[in-house]
């Protein structure tokens, strides 16, 4: 099928475009929706404006549009304009997205979906934590932590590119503080810098740290694909 993916940039809409393609779907376009702050329960906020370099090394189109609101039904109507562009532009038979446990957010984006006769398709809806992040290992996708937001989680992570012996440390932190290894209760945002869906790697040149002694926020100011790689 032509499928559209709800892109944020992090390691889970990523992922999905990566398993989507190798179930034979063709991810014809990203959908971001820039979402009004940090409160939304349904979409991702954080340095979502450089998506458009993951777009150009990915070499596929995006579409944007901004949410006025964090109300769920404000950020459903913006998402539903969103698709509509979507089938008229690229005539897309379904949705791509990256939830895992969030039955709220399924619900949601297959609710929507039937309303403009699409299908959702989620390829990674209850996979098991600590398999899918070895996954991401193993399938070579680099990613950096952009927020924390839990007990276990300090500044250190803040920026750091998650390697094996990272995501060791994060299985004995999750075990010890009770996070989701995975993210998924909203406890880490991440952004993906490379994976083999990419033509060329994502090259921060500016970023600022902020950290309030619990939640900290990694805020990328400058990047640009890396085009010597």
């Amino acid at each position: 099928m032509k499928l559209a993916c709800l892109f944020s940039g992090g390691k889970d809409s990523t992922y999905a475009i990566h398993l989507a393609k190798k179930q034979g779907h063709e991810i014809v376009c990203l959908l971001s929706v820039f979402a009004k702050s940090d409160e939304s329960h349904l979409l991702h906020h954080p340095n979502l404006k450089w998506t458009k370099l993951q777009s150009k090394s990915l070499k596929i189109p995006q579409l944007t549009i901004s949410s006025s609101s964090d109300e769920t039904n404000d950020e459903l109507i913006v998402l539903e304009k969103l698709l509509k562009n979507a089938i008229d532009e690229f005539k897309i038979e379904g949705l791509v997205h990256g939830g895992i446990k969030s039955k709220f957010q399924k619900e949601k984006f297959e609710s929507l979906c039937g309303k403009l006769n699409l299908i959702s398709v989620s390829p990674l809806w209850e996979s098991e934590p600590k398999k899918y992040m070895n996954d991401l290992m193993e399938s070579n996708f680099h990613f950096i932590m952009t927020t924390v937001s839990s007990d276990g989680l300090d500044d250190q992570w803040l920026g750091k590119l998650i390697s094996k012996s990272d995501m060791k440390k994060l299985e004995i932190l999750s075990d010890k503080f009770g996070f989701n290894l995975n993210f998924e209760g909203g406890e880490a945002e991440t952004f993906v810098i490379d994976c083999p869906l990419f033509s060329n790697s994502i090259k921060i040149n500016k970023f600022t740290k902020n950290w309030d002694g619990y939640r900290g926020r990694f805020e990328i100011v400058d990047a640009e694909l890396n085009c010597n790689a």
